[in-house]
């Protein structure tokens, strides 16, 4: 049985009701092109303009948003899919009053949820006593099945993509997996480490063509970070938060993702805080078929 089968089994379990909070998923088709670094300073400047931000490391067995921020949790997703734990209770306190799910590192099993884990991860987040406005989520790079599934669960997709043609090549694959395999219509794309307002709008000029004529979906620029010495520097220190002209970028893409509130609206299908638990636990669903 396909994972999208069980998950609408579990929709026989919950209201659907729309709690308000705005689920964005940051994704990109290759790694390297600064997509945590993209969250974090996100996060940091929602908090700063008074939302309640949740950041949920999705890079699930190579988690490292809590490294670029120099957090060293006791806790993370693995003990969440263990059953030892709730997802509330791994939540950590990172900088600038943002919140954080720790993915977990080096734990091979988390690579592949799998049908059973995707709803234990659904049944979690759904019951998170004090929702935040934003859960930001940091997907792994690439088409894998877990990159797909959180993609499919948030409101909005996010594309991190950076001038370089492989970087560029790879967004348009994630971009036309999702469109012609999981129904997305639109992508919002911010375009990293670009040398000028021009090179970046040429990045997205090319893609959104390509998407547009050959997938029939729509690519919104949310933004362009440029190339900024001090992105490096933060990381290097685990401060992860950039102040310099990279750190205004993000403040104006912080102020465009706020601006989205007609922008964030549920999808129909499964998502995160919009089918909220209200019956047996995922896993009994999913064992006895529904």
């Amino acid at each position: 049985m396909s994972a999208l089968t069980q998950a609408q089994q579990l929709t026989r379990w919950v209201s659907r009701k729309t709690s308000g909070v705005r689920v964005l998923a940051v994704t990109s088709g290759k790694g390297g092109v600064g997509k945590t670094n993209v969250v974090v300073n996100l996060a940091v400047r929602l908090c700063a303009m008074g939302h309640r931000v949740l950041v949920l490391d999705g890079d699930l067995g190579l988690g490292n948003v809590d490294v670029m921020v120099g957090i060293r949790p006791t806790r993370s997703l693995a003990d969440v899919f263990a059953g030892t734990h709730a997802l509330e209770e791994v939540i950590v306190q990172g900088p600038g009053g943002v919140r954080m799910v720790p993915g977990g590192s080096g734990i091979a099993a988390l690579t592949h949820l799998g049908e059973e884990g995707q709803l234990r991860l659904l049944s979690e987040v759904g019951r998170i006593a004090d929702p935040p406005d934003f859960l930001l989520i940091d997907t792994g790079a690439g088409i894998g099945e877990n990159v797909r599934f959180l993609a499919g669960c948030a409101q909005e997709i996010l594309v991190v993509v950076t001038p370089e043609p492989t970087a560029v090549t790879d967004a348009y694959a994630l971009m036309k997996v999702m469109a012609l395999h999981h129904g997305e219509r639109r992508f919002r794309l911010l375009v990293n480490l670009a040398r000028s307002k021009a090179e970046a709008a040429e990045v997205y000029r090319r893609l959104a063509l390509a998407v547009d004529r050959f997938l029939g979906a729509a690519v919104d620029l949310a933004g362009w970070v440029p190339e900024d010495a001090a992105i490096g520097a933060a990381v290097r220190a685990q401060r992860g938060v950039a102040t310099t002209a990279a750190g205004d970028a993000f403040e104006a893409l912080a102020r465009t993702v706020a601006g989205w509130k007609g922008g964030f609206p549920p999808k129909g299908g499964v998502q995160f805080f919009v089918n909220r638990v209200a019956g047996p636990d995922p896993a009994t669903v999913a064992a006895h078929g529904g």
